[in-house]
């Protein structure tokens, strides 16, 4: 097989194997940081922004590290591939915090005011909840009563988040 081949190869492997459980993760953290800084009062979007992207970097680095000096090191030495191997398996949990910063960003050209910001990012944040568990059902090989099951658990996983808003804001 040409070089070419075995990196698509290992292109395919990988999504094969892809774990879209940090996305679900992400998601429900991007939530999570919306429903606390919403309660916190207003401030600039571009500070909620920021605060989901790193808040996700750093539950990101924390869940590398986790990973690295939890389980894996007692079973294989760490070198370049197993820590690259493991930064990426992570990744998703940066992922999920892009649509609901996105959100935030775009609020101005919608129109929106900060509470109305902070609902849509909210609604962003958990749509990206259920659409990463729909995938990580569905790349399990779930049938698609499983994918269904698995989506209105995390709609209402995402909708008792909302319940928090409901209840911080009044």
């Amino acid at each position: 097989m040409s070089r070419t081949g075995h990196a698509a190869a290992r292109s395919a492997e990988r999504r094969a194997h892809a774990d879209y459980t940090g996305g679900v993760y992400g998601s429900m953290l991007a939530a999570s940081v919306v429903i606390g800084a919403g309660a916190l009062g207003s401030f600039p979007r571009l500070e909620l922004v920021l605060l989901l992207l790193l808040t996700g970097v750093v539950f990101w680095i924390a869940h590398v590290h986790a990973q690295l000096f939890g389980a894996r090191i007692a079973q294989q030495p760490l070198d370049r591939r197993v820590v690259l191997h493991v930064c990426r398996d992570e990744w998703p949990i940066v992922k999920a915090a892009v649509p609901p910063a996105a959100a935030v960003a775009v609020s101005p050209l919608l129109d929106l005011d900060m509470p109305g910001t902070l609902w849509l990012a909210l609604a962003v944040a958990v749509a990206g909840q259920v659409g990463w568990s729909m995938a990580a059902a569905r790349r399990a090989g779930a049938a698609w009563s499983q994918v269904a099951g698995s989506a209105a658990v995390n709609l209402v996983l995402g909708l008792l988040i909302v319940s928090f808003k409901l209840v911080l804001t009044h």
